[in-house]
């Protein structure tokens, strides 16, 4: 994964992402995401986002499913000393386009993401910081099963100045399905670009694999 965000000003922020996975052969890349939104701080402890995207499945080589993504959320943020928590829920409506079939098909999704952050070395993540970081996020539908996924992460990085970071970690996916659960095991590597034009206090909040 490669981020992008770009703070104008204390209060707007813009987010670009960019993002491949190999879901079935590590070998292979099969999937990618390309989507990024803006964000609007209405205090230190609250943000409103609205994003869009675009992603891509292939099977054997060859696109299988097309889909285009818009969302809104709202993020909840707490403190407890050097720990420092992100409550996330998200609204999703997704156009999907079956690229074989020619089939077109839309679908809203729910996710809530409890996320953790916690520096190391520094109280806040700044420059020259080393962090950990992990999140537990569930995700749900209006169609059965109602409860279509859960994901668990753990990683760590290290924040080299105020504009890059890297990250690397293990996720565990669960897909739960009509026709029987599905597995996946990721190992993650990203590299975070944070462009900060203001006079605040630098505590730059680490993307994590989404």
């Amino acid at each position: 994964m490669m981020s992008f965000t770009y703070k104008m000003d204390p209060k707007w922020m813009a987010y670009v992402e960019l993002q491949t996975r190999s879901r079935r052969d590590y070998t292979v890349i099969d999937y990618y995401e390309t989507k990024g939104g803006i964000g609007y701080n209405l205090n230190k402890k609250n943000q409103v986002f609205v994003g869009l995207g675009r992603y891509g499945t292939y099977e054997k080589m060859k696109i299988s499913q097309e889909e285009f993504r818009l969302w809104l959320q709202y993020t909840f943020t707490q403190r407890f000393g050097r720990l420092k928590l992100d409550h996330r829920g998200r609204a999703e409506h997704r156009f999907f386009y079956a690229s074989q079939t020619g089939e077109h098909t839309e679908a809203n999704r729910f996710r809530y993401r409890l996320s953790a952050t916690l520096p190391i070395n520094k109280d806040k993540v700044q420059e020259n910081t080393f962090f950990v970081n992990a999140f537990e996020e569930l995700f749900f539908g209006s169609k059965d099963p109602n409860f279509k996924r859960n994901r668990t992460f753990a990683g760590f990085g290290y924040q080299f100045n105020h504009s890059l970071s890297a990250t690397s970690g293990y996720m565990f996916q669960r897909e739960f399905a009509a026709k029987g659960n599905d597995s996946f095991h990721f190992l993650y590597f990203a590299l975070n670009f944070t462009f900060d034009s203001t006079d605040d206090e630098k505590d730059i909040v680490i993307p994590m694999v989404d």
